[in-house]
């Protein structure tokens, strides 16, 4: 049994970190971190008259940098805006892993560039993330995510922009975010019934390791696949939270085992050194260790 089919490949998303396509530096240093995957973002952290040297910026990074094992997403300006249309075309180009949407607010905005993206020949695998950064967004998160079940649709994951979500409801940025937990819960349950994937808020105070990490844990409670990330100090606190652990992976390979016994096939329920265990939580279980396994192979040395 496996859901990973083709075009929606198991990834690992723990550590997603958001790096300004001007920031040369930043880029430069990108193939010595250990995150899953890259957010070159074309979007609020360009200024308007640098945007056309951050594509510049991407299309040398893209044809001179390759980063295996690792996500690559392209974060784009508005199709409203003076600059979407030139951001779009630059993601034909480069095909990176997916585009990233800004304030989606409606499923049309996810579909609207299905249709642009199929019109431009674009991959199949060339996939859709969208950032939840709205109150429109957070209430139609359901909605949004359903769109990515229809046929042709490209959507895989959801990623929530809480700074811009508290500006335009005035709630506080405060440890623990207990006043915005309802809504993070909210569009976690929408993934979750659509067979998605969401990555949890940026943390912005980079120096403070422990409100950070205390978010992290938190994220992971709540069911987020990673975290966002604004600096490279992050990544290790963010694998670490949303990895698997030892003892997780011992059981996941515990119930795989259990399943493959003779006769088991045709059991939807087995006897697990006394706990019952269901069919779904194999699913669960075999993706859990494919991304440990993923984990691995990232970390073994390669030979010359």
């Amino acid at each position: 049994m496996s859901e990973f089919s083709p075009s929606r490949p198991a990834r690992l998303r723990r550590s997603v970190l958001s790096v300004p396509a001007i920031n040369r530096r930043a880029l430069d240093k990108l193939s010595s971190l250990d995150c899953d995957a890259v957010i070159f973002d074309l979007e609020d952290s360009v200024s308007p008259e640098k945007k056309a040297e951050a594509r510049e910026n991407l299309r040398a990074f893209f044809a001179a940098t390759p980063l295996p094992a690792r996500e690559r997403i392209i974060r784009i300006n508005a199709l409203s805006s003076n600059f979407g249309a030139d951001d779009l075309a630059l993601v034909v180009e480069l095909e990176p892993d997916a585009v990233l949407l800004p304030k989606v607010d409606e499923p049309q905005d996810v579909t609207g560039v299905s249709d642009r993206l199929a019109e431009a020949d674009a991959p199949e695998d060339l996939r859709i993330w969208a950032m939840i950064e709205t109150p429109r967004g957070i209430l139609n998160a359901a909605a949004i995510a359903e769109a990515g079940r229809t046929a042709g649709s490209r959507l895989d994951c959801f990623v929530v922009g809480l700074n811009d979500l508290r500006k335009e409801t005035g709630v506080l940025p405060q440890p623990g975010r207990s006043y915005l937990v309802p809504w993070l819960m909210q569009v976690v349950l929408a993934v979750s019934a659509y067979g998605l994937e969401v990555i949890d808020s940026v943390f912005n105070d980079f120096k403070n390791a422990g409100e950070f990490e205390a978010e992290c844990g938190q994220g992971r409670g709540m069911g987020f696949a990673g975290k966002m990330l604004i600096h490279p100090n992050q990544i290790e606190a963010a694998n670490r939270y949303f990895g698997p652990d030892e003892a997780a992976i011992a059981e996941a390979e515990a119930i795989i085992s259990a399943f493959a016994e003779p006769g088991a096939e045709t059991l939807n329920v087995v006897n697990l050194g006394g706990r019952m265990v269901e069919r779904l939580h194999l699913v669960q279980a075999e993706r859990l260790v494919h991304k440990a396994r993923l984990i691995e192979q990232r970390l073994a040395p390669t030979s010359d």
